[in-house]
């Protein structure tokens, strides 16, 4: 994946499968909620049905991020992707509370002979769900982690999230089938949990790409081992990374022999930064500082 083109391309491929599945489950959903009488799958219907403006901000944000860098964006548009995630993020968080909140509000109200026994038909669409979702994770999950994508794996996850509500309404549904008919608001709760944990995930993940958190120790050390693989570095002073958006900046200070020409110098460092960048295809941009190495005084 090398052009901003690619990116886009399977990126607003994705999101268009996604958009119009979405849709078609949604109605598959509330359909069955409706004539099988089940609070729960018409709550997993909403869900779905935000899915679909979920990915809408999704498709938008990556549109932007891959613009390449203008006058006002020098170092590129990368962060607009975690702008969507949060928006995404929050949009989650506010579905998820208000379907637990209608299945707290039928369980507090209590009169649970009132409930009306789900259909099969509810049965059935729960297990469509489960299978179309998590079809749709591994779908998105592979683009994503071809084009590098945090959106879209944001979305990934929106959709095992989904997956797993299902599970959740399968259970209820079941379980009011069986004669227990408060299992229905209670599967709603336990959806809300499901969709709730999945937005504070995406929003986590996001914040940490919008204020330079540092790559996690692993990248690091592999970073550093391919800096000191390159002839004429002596050492690392320091390495310093930070995320920017789905893109890598890193900066760094090597020591070389304080005796060879600037040129020869100057020959290393592009060495280190051409081998970061090409070891590393998420690394956007290289800064490479030379040190000359310490040398012990010779005994007198």
């Amino acid at each position: 994946m090398n052009s901003e083109n690619e990116f886009g391309r399977v990126a607003a491929k994705v999101s268009a499968v996604t958009v119009i599945i979405n849709i078609l489950l949604s109605l598959l959903k509330l359909l069955a909620g409706i004539f099988a009488s089940s609070g729960a799958m018409i709550s997993d219907a909403v869900h779905s049905a935000s899915d679909v403006f979920s990915t809408i901000i999704v498709m938008i944000g990556v549109g932007i991020a891959g613009r390449k860098p203008d006058k006002e964006h020098r170092y590129g548009h990368e962060r607009f992707e975690c702008v969507a995630s949060v928006i995404l993020a929050v949009i989650l968080a506010e579905t998820g509370i208000g379907i637990g909140w209608s299945g707290i509000s039928v369980i507090r109200e209590g009169n649970y002979g009132d409930l009306k026994t789900p259909g099969i038909l509810a049965l059935i669409a729960a297990g469509v769900s489960i299978v179309v979702k998590e079809l749709m994770y591994w779908y998105t999950i592979k683009a994503a982690k071809k084009i590098n994508s945090d959106a879209l794996k944001a979305d990934a996850w929106h959709h095992r999230s989904d997956s797993l509500s299902s599970v959740g309404a399968l259970i209820g549904i079941l379980g009011a089938r069986l004669g227990f008919p408060v299992f229905d608001p209670i599967a709603s709760i336990v959806i809300c949990l499901f969709v709730v944990k999945a937005a504070l995930d995406i929003f986590r993940d996001a914040i940490d790409k919008m204020v330079d958190k540092s790559c996690d120790d692993e990248t690091e050390q592999q970073i550093a081992d391919v800096i000191l693989a390159q002839t004429g570095v002596q050492s690392v002073d320091e390495l310093k990374t930070r995320l920017f958006g789905a893109k890598i900046y890193v900066d760094v200070e090597i020591a070389v022999d304080g005796n060879i020409s600037l040129f020869c110098s100057h020959e290393i460092a592009e060495q280190v930064h051409h081998s970061i960048e090409r070891e590393f295809p998420t690394v956007k941009h290289c800064m490479v500082h030379v040190n000359p190495a310490e040398t012990k005084e010779p005994p007198m």
